[in-house]
């Protein structure tokens, strides 16, 4: 390996590390400022935040290798996840500042939930905490495989060794620094992530010129194409994507941990700006790498490693190392908001309800933390499986979230009359819609229906209709649950943030 990228690339490991130990030192004393920050995120770091954990190894892996093997129509995906994350922004961010506050300070999405229903039974928390640490898990080891996979191919180290280095740095400022590291590293991590998908595309265009896309064509037709090779259910499945944004706790936590509702317009405005460069330099690396390939003859075993390959012969060692840097920056951010927020289930929603109900705030930050290496631990484990797919695990894990929450997060802030029932049944309908559009071998040979159409679709619609259905069968909820709705609208009100005045 060149001096250059091992002195960029220790220079980023200590930066993070320094960041997770600084949190540590200010942040860190009870649960609600390890696993929320205390809700004091500024307007810039909780949208770069948002961004950096949302985007993760796929932006800059999995995306890239799509475009780079289809073409132009892999925008289609990046065209839904932008409107989903608009339209998040809009309708979510604002409410769920406002009613997490309001109904009983909830530091999690399952608190909310059974604050928002008074669900004494508890089990609609326990039930979203479980789909949390199964898809989070999933979903986890997807950013280790890329942490893995990058090692491999750019170092030409060990697959484990990369999955236990990538883990290994994240686990340190995630288990000292929680929420607060988390968010801080994010922001340094997005920044660094927007310069190179900046940076990359550029410096290769300028290599290749305006002729890379009559080359491009030549070597494959259709590669400008928006509509090559997809059917009208192909585009709604990558349209669909959007919708997962509704559902995934580790985006919409920064929503609850920012510092005033009055800032999610500045937090829009910025995150939004953000993600439209990223997915343009995104796409825009795949497509003008599949040109270099077809024109160089470079050998590339594996297209998602098109970053790698492009940073590697297009620059100097210790531009490569920040490229590289950007990339684990993708990868970690992302592997860290998961692994917090699955040890905020585990510890807020399982630990606290059903073990130590009078637990002291240490004794909780402490289990917060054993529970960030326990789920790390399991998902290197998963992640032995070299051969996964990382936009693929990554479609599974969204989904998941997308169907199972999304819509109930969307009901229960706009909706008043949704019961405890309705959501309950909403979430494990569309759970399991998920989960059957990917494993059952319902089709001929044995083929999933996830290869007709993308699982969040049918999961999505499952969710919406049995919350909606099973909340108008039964009773209306009760007066207090009314009463604190509409107190949370009056405060939106008051602040002119509703989603007509955005």
């Amino acid at each position: 390996m060149e001096t250059g990228v091992i002195i960029s690339l220790a220079a980023y490991f200590i930066a993070m590390v320094a960041i997770g130990l600084w949190a540590w030192k200010t942040s860190t004393d009870d649960i609600d400022g390890y696993l929320l920050g205390g809700r004091k995120l500024s307007a810039p770091v909780a949208a770069l935040s948002a961004g950096a954990s949302d985007m993760s190894g796929w932006l800059l892996l999995g995306l890239p290798g799509a475009a780079f093997v289809a073409g132009l129509s892999a925008t289609w995906i990046a065209i839904g996840l932008f409107a989903g994350a608009l339209a998040n922004y809009l309708i979510v961010a604002p409410r769920l500042r406002v009613h997490t506050e309001r109904t009983g300070d909830s530091i999690t999405i399952p608190e909310f939930f059974e604050n928002r229903f008074e669900d004494k039974s508890h089990a609609l928390r326990i039930i979203s905490s479980i789909v949390i640490i199964i898809f989070f898990t999933l979903y986890t080891s997807s950013g280790v495989v890329a942490g893995g996979k990058l090692f491999e191919t750019a170092f030409g180290a060990d697959y484990s060794f990369g999955l236990w280095l990538t883990a290994g740095v994240v686990v340190t400022y995630t288990l000292f620094g929680g929420f607060m590291a988390v968010s801080l590293t994010d922001f340094v991590q997005g920044c660094i992530m927007f310069v190179a998908l900046v940076l990359l595309p550029v410096v290769a265009f300028s290599q290749l010129g305006w002729e890379f896309t009559g080359a491009l064509e030549a070597a494959r037709p259709g590669a400008f194409n928006m509509m090559t090779d997809m059917t009208g259910l192909a585009i709604i499945s990558s349209l669909a994507w959007g919708l997962g944004y509704f559902g995934q706790p580790h985006i919409i936590v920064r929503f609850m941990a920012v510092r005033s509702v009055r800032d999610v317009p500045a937090m829009r405005n910025i995150g939004m700006s953000w993600m439209g460069v990223a997915l343009i330099g995104s796409i825009a690396t795949g497509l003008i790498g599949a040109t270099y390939v077809a024109r160089t003859g470079t050998p590339l075993d594996d297209p998602e490693t098109i970053f790698v390959l492009l940073a590697d012969v297009l620059f100097n060692p210790l531009i490569t190392g920040f490229l590289l840097a950007a990339l684990l920056a993708a990868i970690m951010s992302t592997i860290s908001s998961q692994l917090l927020v699955s040890s905020s289930s585990l510890t807020e929603d399982f630990y606290r309800i059903y073990i130590r109900r009078d637990a002291s705030q240490k004794e909780l930050v402490t289990i917060g933390r054993i529970s960030v290496v326990a789920v790390a631990l399991v998902a290197i484990w998963l992640a032995y499986d070299r051969d996964s797919n990382i936009l693929g695990l990554v479609a599974n894990a969204w989904a998941g979230f997308g169907a199972a929450f999304g819509p109930i997060v969307i009901l229960s802030l706009t909706w008043k009359r949704l019961t405890r029932n309705g959501a309950l049944a909403g979430i494990i309908a569309g759970a399991v819609t998920v989960l059957f559009w990917i494993y059952a071998p319902v089709l001929e040979d044995g083929v999933a229906l996830s290869s007709l159409i993308y699982e969040i679709v049918p999961g999505f619609i499952a969710c919406s209709l049995a919350a909606v259905l099973v909340s108008l069968a039964g009773s209306p909820p009760p007066a207090s649950v009314v009463e604190t709705f509409e107190a949370s609208e009056a405060e939106l009100e008051a602040a002119s943030l509703t989603y007509e005045r955005s």
